[in-house]
Order: C-alpha cells, then sequence, then structure tokens
C-alpha cells in the first residue's frame, strides 16, 4: 500500500519553495468614485468614463504568449454606492461579422468573439467571480475556483448592454455589490480582463498570462485598487419562489394522467459580505436538461454531471473534494429517480482571506414503492489557505435514514441506517502554477463494514510550455463506502503516469504539436496481482485556425473479478478471471471554430472480449445562423462483432438539436436522443422567458417512445414561473 504522509510532506515542501510574490502584482488599475450618474447604454459620454483611469495594451496569449496583442483593448471601471461599473472597448480589424455561437447564457468562449472580467475580490489567487459578453451580447457569469475553473451554473442579478460600432465593439455592464462576495475594508482585488477574437484567431489578457494556461488563471490577476474601500452591500436578502403546473401520462404502466400543482421557494442571505446562507423548500428541477445519453459498454457505473443550480452553486469545497472517480460526496445521490426533496440549507463562503467554510443539509421524503426510508444529508467542508495559493480541507459526510430499522424490514429492499465519510486533502497549487496536485485520504463508517474502508490518493504535475509531466496513485479499500458519493469501484490499486512534450514552429499552419503518453496500470488490493491495464500513445497536433488533430494508439489488458456481459444487453455473461488482450488504434478531429459549419470526427478500430473486435465512429456537425438559430447533429456508432452467443451488435446513438435565440432574454431548444442499446427515443423541448434579471418563465415538454414498435412510453408537460426579488 502507498503511503500518503510522505507524499503530502514532500507536496508541502514544494509548495512552500515556490511561494512568493504575485506574478503581475505591478499591473494596477486604480478605481474611483462616480461622481455623476453612469448609464447603461454603450456609450461611454459619461463624465465618470472620461476620468476614469483606462487598463489597455493588452498581451498575447494565443497563438504565442511573446507578443503584444494586435486588437486593441481598454477597459474602465468605476463605482458608487450600490453598483461596480464596467466598460470595455474591443476595437477589432478587417471587414465580416462577428464571430459568435448564439445569444445564449453562458456561452463557450473559445467558440465566440468575446471580453471576459475575472474578478479575485479576496485577492487570494483560489477563488473569485467572471462576468462578460459576447460580441452580440449574451451574457456570461461564474463562479471561480480552484485558482482558475468557472462554474457557470451560478446565476444573478446585473445587467449589461453590447453596442457595435465600425470599428469596434463595446460592452457595458453594471454589478451590484449585492451580487458578489467581498470582505469588508480590502482595498486591492485580484483582477484579469480577457478577450478572444476568431477572426485573428488572437487571444490575450490585460495582465500576461502563460500559454498553457487559461486567462480565468487567478494566479496571473494584477490588481484592482480602490480609492476607499468598496462599500458595505447592506442588508442582502433575496427571495426567489417558483409556481408550477404540469401534467404526466405514463403509458408503459397505463396509470392515468397525473397532474402536478407546486409551489416551493429559494432564499438567499448575506450572514455577512463573504458569507451566504442558501435555503430552499420543495425544489423543483423540471428545467433542468435532461443527461445526454451514451453507449454503454463499460463495467462500471458512468457518471453523469449534476445539472440542478442549488447543488452547483459555491459547491465545490463539497463535489470537487478528491478524484474524478474518488468522490467521497456527489450531489446527484439526493433527490433523483423520483424522491422528493422537502428542505434544505447551505451556509458557505469565505470567513476571511484564509479561511473558508460550507455546511449543507438536505432532507428528502420516503419512497413508499422502493422502501427507501426519509433520509437527512449533512455535509461539511472547512478550507484552510496555506503558502501562497495551496489549502488544506476536511470533510464531513452524514447520511442518515430517519426512523428507521433494517432489521424489521421483510418485504422491501434493505438500506443501511447511516453512511458516514470523513475525509482530509492537501491542495497544491504553486504560485505560478507550474506545480499543481493532491494529496487526499478518506474514511468511511457503515454498519457491519470495517476493515479495508479507507481510500487515499495523491497526484503531482508539472506543467510548462513545452512539457506535462504527471503521477497519480490511488488506494480504495475493498470496504470503503460513499453511499452519497461517486466510487464506482473497489478493492484497488492504481497507478497512473503520463508525459507530454510540445513543439512550437515558428511559421507555418502548425501552432503547436507533439507526443503524450499515458499509461494506467490496476492492481487488486489483496494481492498486488494485475487486474487492468492501458497504456496509450497520442500525438497531437494544434494548428493556428484552432482546429485540432489527434491521432493514437493504446494496448489493454483486462482480468474479469466478476461476471460481464461485453454488450450491456442482457444476452450473456463473461466469466469471472477471464482474461483479455486487445490492440486500438484511433484519431479524432475538430474543425475550426470560425466557421459557420463546424464539425468533430473520431474513429477507432481493434479488438475487444473474447478476441472480437470493435468499431467506433462518432460525429458532430453543427451549423449557426448567428446570432439567432443553431442547429447541431450528433451520430455515434458501434459495431461489435464477438463469438456466440453475441454474435454482431450494432449500436447507433443519434441526438439532433435545434437552439434558437430570439433575443439574449427569449430561447428556444428542442433535441431528440434515439439509443440503440437502451431501444429509446427521447424528445425534450424547453421554452425560457428572462422576463427580469434572473426571473424566468419555462415552459418544458417531454416524451420517451419505444423505436420498435414505435408507441409512446411516458409523456409530461410542466410550466414553470421563477421570480427573484431582493428584500
Amino acid at each position: 500500500m502507498f503511503r500518503i504522509i510522505p507524499l503530502i510532506i514532500s507536496c508541502c515542501v514544494v509548495g512552500f519553495s515556490v511561494c512568493a510574490q504575485k506574478k503581475n502584482d505591478a499591473y494596477q488599475l486604480q478605481i474611483r468614485k462616480a461622481v455623476f450618474p453612469v448609464k447603461i447604454d454603450g456609450v461611454i459620454d459619461e463624465a465618470a468614463w472620461l476620468q476614469a483611469d483606462v487598463a489597455t495594451g493588452f498581451h498575447m496569449v494565443l497563438p504565442m504568449d511573446t507578443s503584444a496583442a494586435r486588437l486593441r483593448t481598454d477597459v474602465r471601471m468605476t463605482y458608487d454606492d450600490k453598483n461596480l461599473y464596467l466598460v470595455v472597448e474591443n476595437y477589432t480589424i478587417g471587414d465580416g461579422p462577428y464571430m459568435v455561437e448564439s445569444l445564449r447564457r453562458d456561452f463557450a468562449f473559445l467558440k465566440n468573439d468575446n471580453f471576459l472580467l475575472f474578478m479575485d475580490p479576496f485577492d487570494d489567487q483560489t477563488n473569485g467571480f467572471s462576468f462578460g459578453a459576447n460580441a452580440a451580447g449574451a451574457q456570461w457569469d461564474g463562479l471561480m475556483y480552484d485558482g482558475g475553473k468557472v462554474d457557470l451554473s451560478w446565476d444573478n442579478k446585473w445587467t449589461s448592454v453590447v453596442k457595435n460600432y465600425p470599428d469596434k465593439w463595446v460592452f457595458e455592464a453594471v454589478i451590484p455589490f449585492k451580487t458578489i462576495r467581498y470582505k469588508k475594508g480590502i482595498t486591492k482585488w485580484g483582477i484579469n480582463f480577457s478577450r478572444n477574437d476568431l477572426k485573428t484567431t488572437e487571444k490575450s489578457a490585460w495582465a500576461p498570462v502563460p500559454r498553457q494556461f487559461p486567462t480565468a488563471s487567478l494566479a496571473y490577476t494584477g490588481n484592482l485598487v480602490w480609492d476607499a474601500a468598496p462599500p458595505a452591500a447592506g442588508a442582502n436578502v433575496s427571495l426567489i419562489p417558483y409556481l408550477l403546473g404540469g401534467m404526466l401520462k405514463d403509458y408503459d404502466k397505463a396509470t392515468p394522467t397525473k397532474y402536478r400543482r407546486d409551489a416551493g421557494l429559494d432564499a438567499k442571505v448575506a450572514v455577512t459580505s463573504s458569507l451566504n446562507l442558501d435555503l430552499t423548500v420543495n425544489p423543483d428541477f423540471s428545467q433542468v436538461d435532461v443527461d445526454k445519453q451514451v453507449t454503454n459498454l463499460d463495467r462500471f457505473e458512468l457518471f453523469y454531471p449534476e445539472k440542478r443550480q442549488f447543488f452547483l452553486e459555491n459547491g465545490d469545497q463539497f463535489s470537487n473534494f478528491g478524484y474524478s472517480t474518488i468522490r467521497p460526496f456527489f450531489s446527484r445521490r439526493i433527490g433523483l429517480g423520483g424522491v422528493p426533496i422537502r428542505f434544505g440549507a447551505r451556509l458557505s463562503g469565505k470567513l476571511n482571506k484564509d479561511w473558508r467554510l460550507g455546511v449543507m443539509n438536505m432532507q428528502t421524503g420516503k419512497q413508499e414503492e422502493t422502501g427507501l426510508p426519509a433520509q437527512n444529508f449533512t455535509v461539511a467542508a472547512l478550507q484552510r489557505r496555506v503558502f501562497s495559493r495551496s489549502n488544506l480541507g476536511f470533510i464531513f459526510i452524514n447520511k442518515e435514514s430517519v426512523n428507521y430499522d433494517p432489521a424489521k424490514v421483510t418485504d422491501k429492499p434493505v438500506y443501511n441506517r447511516y453512511n458516514r465519510n470523513m475525509g482530509l486533502e492537501y491542495n497544491l497549487a504553486s504560485s505560478n502554477n507550474f506545480w499543481t496536485g493532491k494529496a487526499m485520504l478518506l474514511k468511511s463508517y457503515t454498519p457491519n463494514k470495517t476493515g479495508h474502508d479507507v481510500a487515499h490518493a495523491a497526484n503531482l504535475q508539472y506543467t510548462s510550455k513545452q512539457w506535462n509531466i504527471g503521477w497519480q496513485h490511488e488506494y480504495v479499500g475493498r470496504n470503503y463506502n460513499a453511499e452519497v458519493g461517486y466510487v464506482p469501484r473497489q478493492g484497488y490499486i492504481k497507478i497512473a503516469p503520463q508525459v507530454t512534450r510540445l513543439f512550437f514552429p515558428l511559421s507555418g499552419s502548425v501552432l503547436s504539436h507533439g507526443p503524450q503518453v499515458t499509461s494506467t496500470w490496476f492492481f487488486d488490493e489483496a494481492n498486488m496481482h494485475r487486474t487492468d491495464n492501458e497504456t496509450m500513445l497520442n500525438y497531437g497536433i494544434v494548428f493556428r485556425k484552432r482546429n485540432t488533430l489527434n491521432v493514437w494508439a493504446s494496448n489493454t489488458y483486462i482480468k474479469l473479478l466478476q461476471p460481464f456481459d461485453p454488450t450491456n444487453t442482457g444476452k450473456d455473461s463473461l466469466v469471472n478471471g477471464s482474461q483479455h488482450n486487445w490492440n486500438t488504434v484511433g484519431a479524432d478531429y475538430v474543425s475550426k471554430p470560425q466557421s459557420l459549419f463546424t464539425y468533430s470526427l473520431s474513429a477507432r478500430y481493434g479488438g475487444y472480449y473474447a478476441d472480437g473486435s470493435r468499431l467506433m465512429t462518432n460525429t458532430e456537425l453543427g451549423y449557426r445562423f448567428q446570432p439567432y438559430v443553431s442547429i447541431a447533429l450528433s451520430a455515434n456508432y458501434n459495431n461489435i462483432n464477438l463469438p456466440k452467443p453475441w454474435g454482431n451488435n450494432s449500436f447507433w446513438l443519434v441526438g439532433p438539436r435545434l437552439d434558437v435565440t430570439m433575443t439574449n432574454t427569449l430561447f428556444f431548444t428542442g433535441f431528440m436522443q434515439y439509443n440503440g442499446q437502451q431501444k429509446n427515443m427521447n424528445l425534450n423541448t424547453r421554452f425560457q422567458w428572462r422576463y427580469r434579471p434572473a426571473s424566468d418563465l419555462f415552459i418544458v415538454y417531454t416524451d420517451n417512445y419505444l423505436p420498435e414498435p414505435f408507441y409512446v412510453r411516458n409523456r409530461a408537460l410542466v410550466l414553470k414561473l421563477v421570480y427573484w426579488f431582493n428584500l
């Protein structure tokens, strides 16, 4: 078993050795209080703007990070007693329309001409806020975490306007102080501005950022220097009620139509200017997009991301604890599958520059048909910043079945009376972001499960312009149990090194290219015998127009630890202990984002279980009538050839999608998913009208069909009205 303590110590030494002053501390923008009112109209004629300092002289990040940006960008900021104001002049060159996907909120950064603001009110280079817009006026906003990631599920009240001119487009915004969180009295905030222009394929930033990192990297922010401490936000309480009506018809069960009449309430209370209390009573998430289906050929549970805003907003302290396949907390375990959520509360935010707190409690109702009792979920997380950008974290998770005795259950599934998890982790992030890593230790507590109930993992990664070198190992005991987490596999030890080398031609159509080698090894916990390994060699090419090509080859070995159907259709299973080995080759290509017609192509061919073969192709096509209509089609095909009783199996997965953005407040989305493996066809349409900031009307219609013979399985229609108002 690997020892976690020495690696934690070595990571701490690395973190301490690279602790240094912020890289772009010399970049400063002075912000002064406005004497006269500011009108948000995209016209820079107010006295406040004429008197404001200008952040200009942006630096190129892509294609190369060694020169000044070709395009001029000027940024001004000011404030008054209630609001923070921003105006940006994005100058352009050449003719032709601006490149945007649509008017939809929270667009894809690299597929739009856009401007983004990254703001770090605590200047801790770890957490913050992001605001921005594309050249057509679609808004972008998100919470920043882990030093450079943006959670776009965050949605709050602010207003912006984009106005187009022959030589530039102007973005003007007002952000209420009540919308963001900051510590009273701090007069220096971390800040950076980022711009993407598809016609010139240039990405730039005000404070320079190395090209291997996103411009959102808070390690490379400059400073917003206030002429006085920002004003207190004052009383900050928001109520967000909803009303819902709907109907559901289940044709499979031939039950009468069910009618829904629901109401619920969310509330946001600013306990301090940096600590927020979220409350919810009878929440509903019917407007959330359905999961994107996949052809499932995996031996373990698949991961589907959380999409419900209550769990996502400011939830990174909970959901990002651990690794992608060792998550002690995964919010999708709460309230899905028809289980009602009665109420919940979450207290989260900054206690000061060094301490961060998150506490959540959710109560669900019981489910009669499965015998699932009412359950209470409690999660507590505490984080302490160490060195320049690293942190130590603690988490505690408790799932408790309310008024439930498993010994008295005779005719229903039996559930544990409780399941608890406790964990520690150290997150390393050097001051220049070249060194990152994590070391983690978890222990679970479940009735009648003791011993081998620990999980730990550690990784260390070095990222420079030319090299990306990483090491990761994991151990999960066979009795480790995270019922409110995502841990699809137990009883193993894993080793996963990887190396990437990039080359940068001085001229030509290729921007960068280079090889990558990854190898993943699994060993049985009990005897350290190899059970799985996959080694892959990949060669990647990034072109100056931002289209990409990857070609790769891999070798796979698997020793089955339990019976497995290689088609996941229920035909038959390969026996426990059987060994399988095969080679695969593949290629992936993604077209340049500047074109109105975009596409990506993937293909792989090689061996499969039981000396079989597998061919997989995947195609993504898209066309946009910018900025109002976007049409997309995805098609995935798998052909699996195996000996009897499976024989030849072909699975299609097809998903056309239509997005219509009539304005930046009026949206329609419709998509269909046909899954040949599951023999299901799903149709989902959603209309959204944002009639006021953060207030919406949703109309959602969903159908599920059985393709052969074609008939409706179930059908639902929901109308939901949400209104946000401040007290």
